[in-house]
């Protein structure tokens, strides 16, 4: 009894400071209000070009809502659950501050709580959990003066948005898409229930981890809602008999887009001034041109260690791919290494030397715009030096001359450094210039990819774009679109293309590259759509076949793209086993993920340019044959051989009489030819050598043949006598 009075005394004593200090918090006013705390972090979304959930990005995964798409059933479980006089107090609730006090007091410690929403808002936004009773009476003053400059509806709102549900999801509209992958408008009324039983203890009532005590809460908060009157018994019989019913859409952050995610983070903060900070805080929605199928392709693919020759299988090589949309420039899929984590070293920015895939930039592409040469013009293949510096053929092989076709094709050094010395370094810096590449050097060694301080993935997509798309280059950007929280506009991909060739140049090289990936160095691999590019492998001179770097460089009909592979820091224990083949195999592996039948999966050729003639491929003959024939009757020679499938190949025709050869004649796409002029006294014999007219090159010759008369005459009279010996027989 006496502890009974102790604890009116007290109750009593707490009511009258209580009204006293209220004439206090009301002169206060709002000084003890930080109007920015209200602003609450909200996530940023990532969305592709179809208006798709990517991503988010947050500190905490909130989505703020309006108390107006909140059904009042929901609303109604929360004030249940938290506060049923909410709508009657004006930010403290004393009866319930009273009720609290009196138990706490019978039972020696703080075993209840009386606050309400607002007290719970303002314990979110501006206090910190501890339970001292300072706090509390901070928590009051902030209660009042919240109650007196907010409505009760916007005080409920931006409790509800404030709030913790578990599992990352901060407000109810993250956590209405997490439990139930709806939005919360769509909410029914045991759906709402559950989530009003989560914020006394997220963890402990996980309908995730703990599906049966979060559905015994639920239940609870049902029967809460029929005392207050919001049900009826019915209806809460009827709830309490449902299933949790979830449909979990967690986002989690996808390993495959950590690169993406930090490139646009990047370009957030290069070209629209917004700190990584503010994007994760901001609720921006980012739209970006992430083609999601290569993305996740290109993730898949880095794990697999096929593509990843390396010396030391404890240290694998890293590797780096970057794909952009031809026509646009939207970076659609980027990897910066087999093991990224975010704000690591990013391979796709890091520069390397590229070795012979520099060739169509800083040589090939510049020299076709010079009107002296053409796909199939011819270079000097031969070992030269050039004031100390003697570039090798990788076979140590020389032709005299090949065509520019063939010197792409094959990846042959000596005609790309003497073409280049041909037309000078500065004009080729130039088109480097346009392409997007600005170097430093100043020699031939930039003909092989000789680049003092390298250049990176992403510069080596960007500089191949032109050929790509009519000779027009355009930078690359990963946001198409960025909106702020309201849905304004801040800012879009700028997409102005300057030219850097002509379209009939950009169409020679994309032949010319098709011809690489289909009859040169980049055949390795199966791709179901048009491929042209360039492969390039860098020595390791430490290592008899070892190599630093692999690359390819090269475009489809509607992405370009490179990929590297190499180790950070080569060694004479960490080098690569293997070349350029792997990075092909990987490029085309990574396309083949994303053809379907909207696919464009040919080169198309403008109307405005002409076609490359098809590359003349010149056969061996090896099977020339003579015989004597009479052509109107006269005596003559028919040579006969076997003729390339190639209709366009000719064949020059020599006679080799008395050791002197003459080309006698030319025949185009057959395989005879029939000579009505013959001598009947020397030693005559006969050649055939194939002809390309693309290059005016010659092939092999053929073996010779040849035939005497004298013999053929006698073979004549020999068959003529024994005809008439076994017609005698046959007449006796």
């Amino acid at each position: 009894m006496k502890k009974l009075g102790i604890g009116l005394f007290a109750t009593a004593a707490v009511f009258l400071i209580g009204l006293l200090g209220y004439l206090g918090i009301l002169l206060a006013g709002n000084y003890v209000i930080d109007e920015k705390k209200l602003v609450m972090n909200s996530a940023t979304k990532l969305v592709d070009l179809e208006g798709e959930l990517i991503t988010k990005l947050y500190f905490e995964n909130r989505d703020p809502v309006s108390i107006d798409d909140i059904p009042d059933h929901v609303k109604e479980a929360f004030i249940a659950t938290e506060d049923s006089r909410f709508y009657d107090h004006h930010g403290l609730d004393i009866k319930a501050i009273g009720r609290a006090l009196y138990r706490d007091i019978l039972a020696g410690a703080k075993v209840e709580g009386g606050s309400t929403i607002t007290q719970q808002l303002a314990k979110n936004v501006f206090l910190s959990n501890d339970k001292s009773w300072l706090r509390k009476t901070k928590e009051a003053v902030i209660a009042i003066n919240l109650e007196r400059n907010y409505s009760k509806n916007k005080i409920l709102e931006m409790y509800l948005n404030q709030i913790y549900f578990g599992h990352g999801a901060y407000g109810i509209q993250s956590a209405s898409m997490l439990y139930f992958n709806k939005s919360v408008s769509e909410l029914g009324a045991e759906e709402g229930a559950m989530l009003a039983g989560l914020p006394k203890a997220p963890t402990n009532y996980s309908p995730i981890n703990h599906p049966e005590e979060s559905k015994e809460r639920r239940d609870l908060v049902l029967s809460l809602m029929e005392k207050h009157d919001y049900l009826t018994a019915e209806e809460t019989v009827r709830l309490q008999g449902k299933t949790l019913s979830l449909d979990v859409a967690e986002v989690t952050k996808e390993p495959a887009y950590l690169t993406y995610i930090d490139m646009t983070l990047q370009e957030a903060k290069t070209r629209y001034k917004l700190s990584n900070e503010e994007v994760l805080r901001g609720g921006y929605e980012i739209v970006v041109p992430m083609d999601v199928d290569l993305q996740k392709a290109a993730y898949s693919q880095f794990q697999n260690k096929t593509f990843f020759p390396g010396s030391n299988s404890e240290t694998p090589p890293e590797g780096a791919l970057t794909m952009m949309d031809s026509k646009s420039g939207g970076v659609v899929a980027v990897q910066g290494g087999r093991e990224y984590v975010q704000k690591g070293l990013n391979h796709v920015t890091s520069k390397r030397q590229p070795g012979s895939a520099f060739k169509p930039i800083a040589v090939y592409g510049p020299a076709l715009e010079k009107k002296e040469y053409s796909p199939y013009t011819l270079l000097k293949d031969e070992k030269i030096d050039y004031d100390g510096y003697s570039p090798s053929n990788y076979n140590n092989q020389y032709t005299g001359e090949v065509s520019l076709y063939d010197a792409v094709r094959t990846s042959a050094n000596a005609p790309a450094v003497w073409l280049l010395n041909e037309m000078g370094i500065s004009y080729s810096k130039k088109y480097l210039e346009m392409g997007g590449l600005s170097i430093e050097d100043k020699d031939l060694k930039i003909a092989l990819g000789g680049i003092d301080n390298g250049v990176s993935p992403f510069e080596m997509m960007e500089a191949y774009r032109p050929f790509a798309s009519e000779g027009k280059h355009i930078d690359p950007y990963f946001i198409t679109k960025l909106f702020d929280h309201n849905g304004k506009l801040v800012g879009e991909a700028k997409q102005d293309e300057k030219k850097v060739y002509s379209e009939q140049t950009a169409w020679y090289m994309t032949r010319i590259l098709e011809g690489v990936v289909k009859n040169g160095t980049a055949t390795s691999g199966e791709s179901a759509v048009d491929v042209a590019g360039k492969t390039g492998t860098t020595s390791y001179e430490e290592v008899p076949g070892g190599a630093r770097d692999a690359w390819f460089v090269g475009f489809t009909p509607e992405i370009v793209g490179a990929v590297w592979i190499g180790y950070d820091r080569t060694t004479e224990t960490n080098y690569l086993t293997g070349g350029s083949e792997y990075p092909v195999k990987l490029f085309k592996k990574v396309v083949n993920a994303d053809i379907n039948e909207k696919s464009t999966v040919t080169f198309e050729k403008p109307s405005s340019v002409k076609d490359m003639e098809k590359p003349i491929t010149l056969p061996d003959v090896s099977d020339l044959s003579a015989e004597f024939d009479f052509l109107y009757g006269l005596p003559a020679i028919k040579l006969k051989w076997t003729p390339s499938a190639d209709e366009r190949v000719s064949y020059h025709i020599y006679e080799i009489k008395d050791g002197q050869r003459k080309q006698i004649a030319e025949v185009e796409g057959k395989g005879e030819y029939t000579r009505n002029s013959i001598s009947f006294f020397g030693s005559v014999s006969y050649q055939v050598i194939p002809y390309n007219s693309l290059t005016d090159q010659e092939g092999s010759a053929s073996n010779e043949a040849s035939v005497s008369l004298f013999n053929r005459f006698k073979s004549d009279e020999k068959e003529k006598s024994n005809k008439e010996a076994d017609e005698s027989k046959e007449t006796a």
